[in-house]
């Protein structure tokens, strides 16, 4: 796997796709730098060894050029985390960015406008990657959470670069952590799947049954299994038309010896609201009119069992309605399970957007061996897809 640490960088130019796409205020003012922050170790060690960096990046879902999600914006955000001042093109190919390209010395940042004004950015359109490519020696891909298209700028310009093409440190370490858990792993393994849907996990369910030894199915998607088993759930979250493929599920983990923990007890509400009047009750007996909106304390006491004897640990998920107060304690232990398991020397790999955010807002995220940047990316990855901006790095 060939990343900056294996090119010369010295008075080139690297093209690096970052991935920028922020949040903003209605000021325009940046709300969450991670992902600025998260590019940072690429392009400091490309400055560091005698390079210069052209910055590209999306950001939201523009209709053509729509000056709201102009990457201006961001301009003094991405100074400010760099710690020097970023020059801006107002354009991302043509005459505006040629120039800005030809004029950048080595030890300094351009930024170039949102990828996404132009369409052919998201139809991999050949002349628009090639134009991207003609303004530097070097393509980096550092963009995880974007590895998962074939865009001009994630997939297609590479094909410009024969030589001269790598991954950014950060993408490097969301391919080894992923790796860690599904090619490499110190066993025991343990998924943790947790969310509303039981379908938009299938795959990824299906594709790790043969990696892993435990898996814990918590959150709304539990109600599904519950109900095919013959359960009560009362107005929990359920698909019907899922309840043969929860059945399934199972059968396969039986069939390749991994034992599948279903929560025994949760906290049920009568309504889907914070002040709710809230019981513990079991989950095959979920009363009618009460729906199942958290782990529940013997269930939680299981999982700790399960997680303090796991070496490898995989989140995706959370087990409750954490967004409230009154639903977030089963997610809020699961965080500090895993971080005591991997204080212990295991290896947890926390990924997918709503994980992510319950990590970050309840601080466990110094605590995980790795918060993945990408939820798309790294669920494609863990179904067993082979990402395209990560093979158009691999392949000549």
């Amino acid at each position: 796997m060939k990343t900056v640490n294996d090119i010369n960088f010295n008075t080139k130019k690297a093209v690096i796709r970052v991935d920028f796409n922020v949040p903003l205020d209605e000021n325009f003012k940046v709300t969450d730098a991670t992902r600025i922050e998260a590019a940072k170790p690429t392009i400091d060690y490309i400055l560091a060894h005698g390079g210069s960096v052209i910055l590209m990046s999306h950001l939201g879902r523009p209709k053509g050029i729509q000056d709201e999600f102009s990457l201006r914006h961001i301009v003094d955000k991405v100074s400010e985390v760099l710690g020097m001042p970023v020059t801006f093109a107002s354009d991302c190919i043509g005459q505006v960015a040629e120039n800005a390209a030809a004029h950048l010395k080595s030890g300094e940042v351009l930024l170039l406008e949102n990828l996404r004004f132009y369409k052919e950015e998201e139809a991999g359109d050949v002349a628009f990657a090639k134009q991207l490519a003609s303004l530097g020696d070097v393509y980096v891909n550092d963009a995880f959470g974007t590895a998962h298209r074939a865009h001009a700028s994630t997939t297609i310009i590479a094909q410009f670069f024969p030589e001269n093409k790598c991954f950014g440190t950060l993408l490097a370490k969301e391919i080894e952590s992923l790796n860690k858990v599904l090619k490499n792993s110190e066993k025991p393994v343990t998924a943790v799947l947790g969310g509303s849907k039981v379908s938009s996990k299938i795959t990824v369910i299906e594709n790790i049954l043969d990696k892993i030894d435990h898996m814990i199915i918590g959150g709304g998607m539990t109600f599904t299994f519950i109900k095919a088993l013959g359960g009560q759930i009362g107005n929990s979250l359920c698909e019907d038309d899922k309840l043969d493929m929860a059945l399934d599920i199972l059968a396969k983990a039986k069939a390749k010896n991994v034992q599948i923990h279903l929560p025994v007890d949760v906290i049920a509400a009568n309504a889907f609201a914070n002040d709710a009047q809230t019981q513990v009750v079991n989950v095959n007996a979920i009363p009618d009119g009460w729906q199942g909106l958290d782990a529940g304390p013997k269930s939680l006491e299981a999982t700790k069992a399960v997680i303090l004897q796991s070496k490898t640990i995989l989140w995706n998920g959370p087990l409750g309605v954490f967004e409230m107060d009154a639903f977030a304690n089963g997610t809020i232990q699961l965080g500090e399970f895993i971080a005591e398991a991997t204080q212990n020397g295991a290896f947890s790999l926390v990924g997918g957007g709503d994980s992510v955010a319950a990590v970050k807002q309840f601080g466990f995220e110094p605590k995980m061996s790795y918060v993945s940047t990408g939820g798309g990316a790294m669920l494609e990855m863990l179904e067993g897809k082979i990402l395209p901006g990560i093979s158009a790095i691999l392949n000549n």
